[in-house]
């Protein structure tokens, strides 16, 4: 049990945007946050990297922040959480330097290996393992990249680190990972450990010390080291959890998994578009193209199956640039936010179901329901009449039609859907997610999700709840809104249309293709 006064969690959550740290309350009502922008860098190559020594110093900062907003934190903290953006690659060598920057899950180098690594019979064994389908985002196929590439790299390290990884060594001197991340790229889902026969199928086997130990941070904490409290303003052996990845967490703080949840499915609409069933593991079925991911809850025998867009919110943030640009183009000025405020108006001038948008728009291609690095956004059905306002409707209704996709790739279609991410709070998006799918969604008041689910597990391991069950009932159940329910004619207008997105994607594979090997130069 917390030591008396102690009546603060501190839940991090370092995203690929923001860094942020989070106080709640040990009955989990928040009260504090501090972030800041997270840095990153893309190159034309497919690049994504991060430098560890920046990420580091973000994080504390946060944590400072977090001090000057919430009275005597240092002192009443009874622990911290950790969870972090997942996938990624974060090399570490001798004396806890890293090795280079951090490969994130935008990275795409790895692409192309990854397209012959999933051609051989042998993946099908490792997908059965670890139920996620192999792409360019995971540490197994950017260590392989590397293995082929730049081995020179791999010899310098001595441990491989997903990005919470990192941050944990920082605060406590550990090198360790989470059961999350571990198993669904080294390990198997069933028995919660690495999997020898994965690692051996990626060709891994003999860089396999850099994978570090497993622990579960709901049982297990370490405590702040005092180089940690000097940096974050927190005092030396408050106990430290590692949470699971941001994706298990946030889906545990937005509500995947509540008592009365029965065929809730989870939707996380932010730079990604996470499409998530609770599960018990033994009811998981995998699908036979081998795409998707299953990530372990932090709970005895459950697990999230998840498919996963590559890009949800990008699409928009593409959109509203078209008309930041053309505004700058005439001498203008405006602001996201004021395109953002537009967005329910254009909505409103618009009608559902004129343009199919397929939202690959990210340079890594799309991973759910199908792997294809080549994949690329399209328009289809554009006329004469159509204005800025359908493009930003049919741009949102792929969104939609996309998450459709994803649920209908992991079996029936949900009876609920419960909505996170800062996306949710459109009224218009949420009724096109919900008519799209074709169910009832309801949105979480949690603000900071991923942060609150990272310190439900910091709740669990200081004794403050007796499991997680317990937890779920004070910090997830009462932010739960009243069910939304779908517009019956839109409902019917969605279900037709997708059957014509799902061909379309499909006949334009070719297409991404040939622009593919045009653009790598391999096609004259």
């Amino acid at each position: 049990m917390q030591p008396s006064g102690r009546d603060i969690l501190i839940g991090i959550d370092a995203g690929t945007s923001v860094i942020k740290s989070v106080a709640f309350e040990l009955g989990g009502r928040q009260i504090g946050v501090a972030s800041v922008p997270n840095r990153y860098t893309m190159r034309p190559d497919g690049a994504a990297f991060q430098p560890l020594g920046q990420t580091w110093a973000d994080c504390a900062r946060t944590l400072r922040d977090l001090a000057e907003k919430v009275p005597d934190l240092a002192r009443r903290t009874a622990g911290i959480a950790v969870t972090a953006q997942g996938d990624g690659t974060w090399l570490v060598g001798a004396g806890n330097v890293p090795v280079t920057d951090g490969w994130l899950w935008l990275d795409a180098r790895a692409a192309a290996l990854v397209r012959e690594m999933r051609s051989r019979p042998s993946d099908r064994a490792r997908f059965e393992a670890t139920g996620t389908g192999l792409n360019a985002c995971q540490m197994g196929a950017q260590l392989a990249q590397m293995q082929a590439t730049t081995p020179e790299l791999l010899d310098r390290a001595e441990v491989s680190l997903h990005a919470k990884d990192w941050l944990y060594l920082n605060l406590t001197g550990q090198r360790v990972t989470d059961p999350c991340e571990a198993t669904f790229t080294f390990g198997d889902f069933r028995t919660r450990r690495y999997d020898e026969a994965v690692i051996d199928t990626l060709g891994l086997t003999g860089r396999r010390a850099l994978l570090p130990e497993i622990v579960d941070g709901t049982q297990v904490t370490h405590a702040l080291t005092e180089a940690a409290a000097e940096e974050t303003g927190l005092l030396a052996g408050t106990p430290v959890s590692l949470g699971y990845v941001d994706v298990a967490c946030t889906a545990l703080g937005a509500g995947i998994h509540t008592p009365d949840g029965g065929s809730a499915g989870c939707t996380i609409i932010g730079s990604t578009g996470m499409h998530m069933r609770a599960r018990r593991a033994e009811d998981v079925h995998l699908n036979e193209d081998r795409t998707g991911y299953v990530m372990l809850l932090p709970m005895p025998g459950m697990v999230a199956q998840i498919q996963s867009n590559m890009a949800a919110t990008l699409n928009i943030d593409w959109a509203l640039q078209l008309a930041g640009d053309l505004v700058a183009e005439m001498g203008g000025t405006v602001s996201q936010s004021e395109l953002i405020g537009r967005i329910e108006g254009w909505l409103a001038a618009s009608t559902p179901g004129q343009i199919l948008y397929h939202p690959y728009i990210s340079d890594a291609g799309e991973r759910g329901p199908f792997i294809d690095s080549a994949a690329r956004a399209s328009l289809v059905g554009l006329s004469i009449g159509h204005r800025f306002p359908d493009l930003i409707r049919a741009v949102i209704e792929g969104l939609g039609l996309a998450a459709h996709d994803c649920y209908a790739a992991m079996g029936e279609m949900p009876a609920e859907v419960r909505l996170t991410g800062g996306a949710a709070r459109s009224a218009g998006l949420r009724g096109i997610l919900s008519a799209a799918i074709g169910a009832p969604t309801r949105v979480s008041s949690r603000e900071e999700a991923g942060a609150a689910g990272a310190a439900m597990m910091s709740a669990v391991a200081i004794g403050a709840y007796p499991d997680m069950e317990a937890c779920i009932a004070d910090w997830v159940v009462p932010q739960l809104g009243a069910a939304e329910a779908p517009d019956p004619v839109t409902v019917r207008t969605y279900a037709r249309l997708y059957p014509t997105y799902r061909d379309t994607r499909l006949a334009l594979q070719p297409v991404w293709s040939a622009l593919s090997k045009r653009q790598d130069g391999s096609n004259g």
